[in-house]
């Protein structure tokens, strides 16, 4: 399916590059590394010895990542492909 200017699998070739560009970022993301804390670098909590023997050098208990990771700013969709919909905007 074509539609406008563009070319015959085009959209599935777009979609694919999003999804691998995600993926791509998301390998880079470092993981721990080290000797895993006994307790939480901001909370000073205690760090359950489950969650150190999963995550070889986790420095945080589970309840300050998951603040951590809703701080995070949402990212855009912007579509850097320049389809014809993101031009019109």
């Amino acid at each position: 399916m074509a539609g406008g200017w563009a070319r015959d699998g085009a959209v599935s070739e777009q979609i694919e590059a999003s999804i691998n560009d995600e993926l791509a970022r998301l390998k880079a993301r470092r993981s721990p590394e080290g000797e895993s804390l006994t307790h939480c670098a901001e909370c000073e909590e205690p760090i359950p010895e489950a969650r150190r023997a999963a995550l070889p050098g986790v420095k945080l208990c589970i309840e300050c990542v998951a603040e951590r990771d809703g701080a995070k700013a949402a990212r855009g969709g912007i579509n850097r492909r320049g389809s014809k919909d993101s031009q019109l905007k």
